[in-house]
């Protein structure tokens, strides 16, 4: 008991002994921001908000569905400045959550930005405090995971709880209707502060399945949480050389992961992400993981790649078959922490949306290409973990660089794509499939900033025909800060 206990609190303060000793401002990046903000309107995407809370009816254009009737909950990085400093990483935001309510045709907004440990005490003295992914501030000690946990990265609603998800520390949980912070959730007294990583995957019965992961310590965390909400089971795996894991998948057997191949250098004074060594010699592996047992089956290799987030998988006989939008390298995170500066890859970063076949007999791994210059896979809550048709992602604007510009479907039986581009003065945000009441389909619910009016709007499309434009779209008199993720709950 006594060694559990040390090794679960050697998890809980893993993250902040990988973190910086010594502090770094980032007014340099305040200003040089505001310098290319000047030259490139698209870098507004970046602006985040200075409000505790944003709230508004919204004016609705075109038809919106009388049945679609719910809450869409979001999450992203929506502080990004203090007292004149502004973080070197978009993904060092402070969390605010979005709440999109829907009945009877109209819809409301409402955000709140999150009020963690690092939050408070950085409102109060009006001051960056702490570290981030990619910001070497220090200047208050860290004491575990939960000291510089910023909520930022997705929104869950499971069970009747309502969480706000972050990469290497505790879920938040809120209040489903005012969105006001309620406290870290703790699944277990022993398990306080260990990592519950921002995309957990819930199946068709509600059992809730994540990871977590601390580089530097080589142990991933593995969740079992019961469709009540309750603890299952938590399993501790030992993983050689682990870094950075942003997301995973599951069958109706097994845990998927792909990890990317870096090496961590723990230099004095730099940042997390800056510990990140890519090594693109090496092979990207594949842990399968037993679901009945949550033990290691099989590592599989392939050729170097960066990943952050995957649509779906499902097991097919002797394989397994998984949608991942797949990078050749990691100039993707590097990208992102130039745009905070006011640098705009009008390039972008090539990425693939392609579906792999695991042979898990062979020891093999095959791809196909679905989609070029696409992410953000999604697929509807009743296939999670079992044999999906339609897979849907965002789709970049390379003529205009910077941000995705319209939404995709692709059919993965006969490779046919449906497509819509908003056009060069949006930038698209994370859509998801909505099922129909009815059962007759779906919709495609997301939201997408107008840059030229500074303006979130909310649409939604009938997904079976994305390319006809929105049915509806429902618009805020202001712009909304940028999410990354979220989840619908129906009502």
């Amino acid at each position: 008991m006594q060694r559990r206990d040390f090794l679960l609190k050697s998890l809980a303060s893993g993250l902040a002994a990988c973190l910086p000793a010594s502090a770094l401002a980032g007014t340099d990046t305040y200003q040089a921001y505001r310098a290319g903000l000047a030259r490139h309107p698209r870098l507004a995407m970046l602006a985040g908000t200075q409000n505790e809370m944003l709230a508004g009816e919204a004016s609705i254009s075109g038809s919106w569905p009388q049945d679609l009737a719910g809450v869409f909950y979001r999450n992203g990085p929506a502080r990004l400045e203090r007292g004149g400093e502004r973080y070197e990483h978009w993904f060092d935001g402070d969390g605010m959550v979005h709440a999109w309510r829907m009945a009877n045709g109209r819809v409301s907004h409402l955000g709140r930005m999150v009020r963690t440990h690092k939050y408070r005490e950085e409102a109060a003295a009006d001051q960056l405090l702490y570290p981030g992914f990619g910001t070497a501030i220090a200047r208050r000690p860290v004491g575990n995971n939960d000291s510089v946990n910023a909520a930022n990265t997705s929104a869950l609603p499971h069970a009747g709880k309502l969480y706000a998800m972050w990469e290497g520390g505790s879920a938040t949980e809120l209040d489903p209707q005012t969105l006001a912070t309620r406290g870290l959730k703790t699944w277990r007294n022993d398990l306080t502060a260990l990592p519950f990583s921002a995309h957990p995957k819930v199946e068709p019965d509600g059992t809730l399945w994540n990871i977590g992961a601390v580089p530097g310590v080589n142990k991933l965390v593995l969740w079992h949480i019961r469709p009540d909400g309750n603890l299952a089971r938590v399993q501790l795996l030992n993983v050689a050389d682990l870094a950075l894991v942003h997301d995973f998948v599951v069958t109706e057997r097994h845990i998927v992961l792909l990890l990317p191949p870096f090496s961590l250098n723990r230099a004095p004074g730099i940042s997390y992400l800056a510990m990140h060594q890519w090594q693109g010699q090496r092979a990207m592996r594949v842990l399968v993981i037993d679901k009945a047992d949550l033990t290691l089956k099989y590592t599989l290799e392939m050729p170097a790649r960066m990943v952050f987030h995957f649509g779906n998988a499902f097991d097919d006989g002797d394989s397994i078959r998984l949608d991942a939008t797949l990078y050749q390298d990691d100039q993707v995170l590097q990208e992102m922490a130039a745009a905070m500066r006011g640098v705009v890859w009008d390039k972008g970063v090539p990425s693939v949306t392609s579906q792999l076949t695991l042979d898990l007999r062979r020891g093999q791994v095959r791809e196909e290409r679905l989609l070029d210059a696409s992410e953000f896979p999604r697929v509807a809550d009743a296939v999670v973990g079992r044999r999906h048709r339609a897979l849907f992602t965002l789709i970049e604007d390379k003529q205009h660089g910077m941000g995705m510009g319209g939404v995709a479907r692709i059919d993965l039986d006969g490779g046919k794509i449906d497509r819509f581009a908003f056009g060069p003065d949006w930038v698209v945000e994370e859509h998801i499939p909505v099922a129909r009441p009815d059962g007759r389909g779906l919709w495609l619910v997301g939201p997408a900033l107008d840059l030229r009016r500074r303006q979130t709007v909310l649409n939604v499309f009938d997904a079976a025909n994305l390319a006809q434009g929105p049915l509806a779209q429902a618009r805020l008199p202001y712009a909304a800060p940028l999410c990354f993720h979220g989840n619908f709950l129906s009502t």
